[in-house]
């Protein structure tokens, strides 16, 4: 073939002679196969990229010259069409979570005011010293209970405020009852911190999962982060029964579910001998993702997955796969964010 002839060729008409030429002499290397259709180098490096990006080859030749592997048509229509349906899978996951998060703030702020009689006062507040003004008023206005639950320690700094709080209600004959999650319970100052808040006579307990920040006063006052994975993003200052009812009903489930502080259970161990593989295994299938889904985000068959959660439930001494996530999340292998499918 003249040099003529190939430069008269676009870049995709090269790319698909390149291809053909691939395909038609079996362990032709890359550049060998460039050279008999006398591509330039900008030429050769150009069609590379787009046979790469079409799945035609399945990578970029060696420096070694060696030959790349060459998908046939339909093998890599398939992959592509897979590729797309994995993105758009992962898109409606996306959507779903960003749908149930809305939901859950929404849906108690539409019900309480759908109350009737019910009033409801709903603030976002950014400004901290705004929350630490109310926090501190409510100690003066509350009257019969507060209820808070926290996911990591009280900064050092407020720990003497906390219990000069704590000691005002209870004298006043407050019910005050606080949840933290078992790991600050492995904080020398908080075990210092949450006995002195047990000798006032606060009610505290540890949980093996705290889903987020949260203080409620006399069915009345509730005080949330505005994203409950964020700790430290603005907070959602509500007032009126209708609301506070339905996150005074989470907190009490949490409660229940939660440890006596200085009654608890002998700590389990185990995961110290699991892989990055199967910890991945483990927060994914905790997080709902199907086996299927997860055979494709780890890039292994769906016997390898079941091989790993087999590993799972043995390195945690787990006799099913509910089990295993409740030793999972007591020993704190799924703490931190929760895993997410690529976008």
């Amino acid at each position: 073939m003249s040099k003529n002839a190939a430069g008269a060729r676009t870049g995709s008409e090269q790319a698909l002679a390149l291809y053909q030429e691939l395909r038609s002499t079996t362990g032709a290397s890359f550049d060998d196969a460039a050279h008999r259709l006398e591509l330039t180098g900008a030429e050769r490096e150009r069609c590379q990229e787009e046979l790469v990006a079409l799945g035609l080859i399945d990578h970029a030749p060696g420096a070694d010259g060696s030959a790349p592997l060459v998908i046939s048509p339909d093998v890599a229509l398939l992959r592509l069409l897979q590729h797309e349906r994995e993105r758009l899978e992962n898109r409606l996951a996306e959507t779903s979570r960003a749908h149930t998060t809305l939901e859950t703030l929404a849906g108690p702020f539409l019900r309480a005011g759908m109350e009737p009689g019910s009033e409801v006062e709903v603030e976002v507040v950014e400004d901290p010293a705004r929350i630490r003004r109310e926090l501190a008023d409510l100690t003066n206005t509350v009257r019969s209970s507060v209820h808070s639950m926290l996911t990591g320690s009280v900064p050092r700094e407020e720990m003497s405020l906390e219990l000069e709080r704590d000691r005002d209600r209870v004298a006043r004959g407050v019910l005050v009852q606080a949840m933290y999650s078992h790991r600050v319970g492995q904080v020398p100052e908080m075990v210092q911190h949450l006995a002195e808040r047990c000798a006032l006579g606060v009610e505290v307990r540890l949980s093996p999962v705290v889903p987020m920040n949260m203080v409620l006063a006399d069915e009345n006052f509730a005080l949330l982060p505005a994203d409950s994975r964020d700790p430290d993003s603005a907070a959602i200052l509500a007032r009126g029964p209708g609301l506070v009812r339905s996150y005074r009903a989470l907190y009490e489930y949490c409660w229940h579910a939660a440890t006596p502080y200085g009654h608890e259970e002998p700590a389990e161990h185990g995961g110290d001998g699991l892989s990055e593989q199967q910890r991945a295994a483990l927060r994914m299938l905790a997080s709902g993702i199907k086996d299927e889904q997860v055979a494709r985000n780890l890039g292994v068959s769906l016997r390898t997955v079941s091989r790993l959660i087999s590993e799972v439930m043995q390195e945690l001494d787990a006799a099913s796969r509910f089990e295993a996530g409740v030793k999972a999340a007591r020993l704190g292998l799924l703490d931190g964010e929760p895993y997410e499918q690529p976008s």
